[in-house]
């Protein structure tokens, strides 16, 4: 969405969505009434659509107010941000917002961020751990910066870079009877109860597709919203689970082991998304060369 207006007419649509009051907006703004009115007056003809609903004792944000807010607020950050870095007199401050899916975030973040931060201690990072399709939407809304998420998304205004291939694999108690097995094949998994995640994770979607390519389908006899419930079911003995590698524990677990799943093998691609329209900001760009530089696959 592009956003022609001056950075008070963001001010002002801000502090009466937080404040929840003209007045009170107006107060904090040092502005009067109608001087503010004609701020969001001004920013409601910019996009062509109404963004605040106004009774005599309550405002509150339209749809498109409330789909707008998170990019005025990063708007307002990065400004903000920037003038704090020119006031510094250096360039090695800013703000880096990204969505990242929760295993991505856990398996690739860390080790980035610890060189990152020690090369530019003063550059913060916010992290919006989201579902595979919450991160894309929030990619392309530009609530975030860039987003580390599965491929397959079809908008051509994204842009894809690839980063590794995560295989899907059989979780399991150590004392499960396919623990026996250097690698599992399919048609194993019918006869011990199955936990999956439900459809609404981008996971289950890949995994559905891939397999009914090959005239297979999982007969799943559990399906929880989170990769970590499923582990849960499956250490507690409740069954065995389809995860993708980065989701079960990488170091040595008490009770669970993972397994190999082939003929045919599914993986999912992780990578970088970006808007195609946008330019990273000077952090967000050295942090993505970082991510790049370490995780990729030659």
């Amino acid at each position: 969405m592009s956003i022609n207006c001056e950075i008070l007419d963001l001010r002002a649509f801000q502090a009466v969505v937080e404040l929840e009051s003209f007045h009170r907006a107006a107060d904090a703004l040092h502005l009067s009434q109608p001087a503010l009115t004609r701020r969001i007056q001004k920013l409601e003809q910019s996009i062509g659509a109404p963004l605040l609903e106004r009774t005599t004792r309550h405002v509150a944000p339209t749809a498109m107010g409330q789909e707008v807010m998170p990019l005025v607020r990063r708007m307002l950050e990065e400004f903000d941000g920037s003038l704090f870095a020119m006031k510094e007199g250096t360039q090695r401050r800013g703000l880096i917002t990204m969505a990242c899916v929760p295993t991505a975030a856990f398996y690739f973040l860390p080790t980035v961020i610890k060189t990152f931060s020690e090369q530019y201690p003063h550059i913060r990072l916010r992290i919006r751990d989201l579902t595979a399709n919450d991160g894309l939407q929030a990619v392309a809304r530009g609530e975030v910066e860039f987003g580390i998420n599965l491929m397959g998304n079809s908008d051509p205004d994204l842009s894809f870079e690839p980063l590794i291939d995560d295989p899907f694999v059989l979780a399991m108690r150590k004392d499960h009877p396919l623990a026996r097995f250097e690698s599992i094949q399919w048609n194993q998994l019918e006869e011990y109860p199955l936990v999956v995640v439900d459809r609404s994770s981008g996971n289950r979607t890949l995994l559905d597709g891939a397999l009914a390519r090959h005239n297979l389908k999982l007969n799943w006899t559990y399906e929880v919203t989170h990769l970590n419930t499923s582990l849960g079911l499956v250490e507690a003995g409740l069954g065995i689970s389809v995860l993708p590698r980065l989701a079960t524990p990488q170091e040595e677990h008490p009770f669970l082991v993972s397994r190999p799943i082939v003929e045919p093998v599914v993986s999912r691609t992780i990578g970088i998304v970006q808007r195609r329209s946008s330019t990273l900001s000077p952090a967000a760009e050295k942090f993505v060369e970082m991510l790049l530089k370490t995780w990729k696959t030659p």
